[in-house]
């Protein structure tokens, strides 16, 4: 949780890892008052930090990856695809924007790729780069021709996680998504995170294939806002 002094506390996720030099980063879209306050902050600015909460991807036994990231959702796949090529995982990364302004990370993780056994495919949904059309509609064509993947990572925009979702249960690819929800406390105790049993804050942001059949009728249909209603995803 990144806290704002006078402005607000948001959660956001690790972007970029160096235990080496002790350093961590965030990345931000400026799409709020608080990643606006953010955006304005000068080198030396203070924020705070709480954490670590919740927990993050699992890859202990996975061979064959299918990385599929759409818009912000790289932010969090960036530093898994890290750890993948460290651990030699044969890598398929499919990464979606609307434009080309609005790729992130793609000269990092092309570099990455490239001292990996892997692959890398840009789509944009506009056609300024790379292939046109949605990330998803590009996953769904290649898991057609394949299937040898032991686990698709995910994150970026709901609606896009729920394709994702769908087409793994269909090919049965055990799947892994970090979901995005509105946080107060992070701990469990305001409930605006929740989708149906499970809260995003404590038992996610990632969550399996498993836990997501038992919230499927919420999962990229529902969320709920700061003051607890339910509201279209």
């Amino acid at each position: 949780m990144i806290w704002i002094p006078g402005v607000d506390e948001i959660p956001m996720s690790l972007s970029m890892l160096n235990p080496r030099r002790g350093q961590t980063a965030i990345t931000a879209e400026r799409i709020g008052y608080a990643t606006d306050a953010l955006h304005k902050m000068k080198i030396g600015d203070l924020i705070g930090i709480r954490g670590p909460l919740g927990n993050c991807y699992t890859f202990a036994d996975v061979q064959k990856a299918l990385i599929v990231g759409g818009g912000t959702g790289l932010a969090s796949l960036a530093p898994l695809t890290e750890k993948l090529v460290k651990k030699r995982t044969e890598i398929t990364l499919l990464i979606g924007a609307k434009t080309k302004s609005q790729l992130l990370f793609h000269s990092r993780v092309g570099k990455l790729i490239s001292k990996a056994k892997g692959e890398l495919i840009v789509t944009t949904e506009d056609g300024s780069f790379g292939q046109k059309g949605l990330v998803t509609t590009l996953a769904e064509r290649l898991l057609n021709h394949t299937k040898e993947f032991d686990m698709i990572y995910t994150c970026g925009p709901e609606k896009m996680m729920q394709k994702m979702f769908f087409l793994a249960e269909k090919f049965h690819i055990s799947l892994e998504a970090s979901l995005e929800r509105f946080m107060r406390c992070a701990i469990g105790l305001c409930g605006t995170c929740v989708i149906g049993k499970y809260r995003v804050c404590q038992d996610g942001p990632v969550f399996s294939s498993r836990q997501l059949r038992e919230v499927k009728e919420e999962f990229g249909q529902w969320r709920r806002t700061l003051d607890g209603r339910k509201t279209k995803v």
